[in-house]
């Protein structure tokens, strides 16, 4: 089931007169988080009509962003065991 930020992002992209397999693919399948699709829909608000490679360029941006703020709280999860470990044993 979609978030409603994924649904307005779909719905956005529509009214801008995107293809509707090509929205459904970015808001479904690729934009499919809050915080993602809260992205685009900040980009499509600040950019008048992008062509679709730019809002292509754009939604990997975002995901490669997404993908690394990711990979930073799982490191910082790591880190605070191994801290822990350190400080108070097995």
């Amino acid at each position: 089931m979609a978030s409603e930020r994924t649904d307005e992002l779909y719905r956005l992209l529509l009214s801008r007169g995107y293809p509707k397999e090509f929205c459904a693919e970015i808001a479904y399948k690729n934009m499919n988080t809050d915080y993602t699709a809260t992205r685009m829909i900040g980009y499509l608000y600040r950019v008048t009509n992008p062509r679709i490679e730019d809002l292509v360029d754009e939604m990997l941006a975002i995901l490669s962003d997404s993908d690394e703020i990711m990979r930073k709280k799982e490191m910082e999860h790591a880190q605070a065991v191994i801290n822990d470990i350190y400080n108070n044993g097995l």
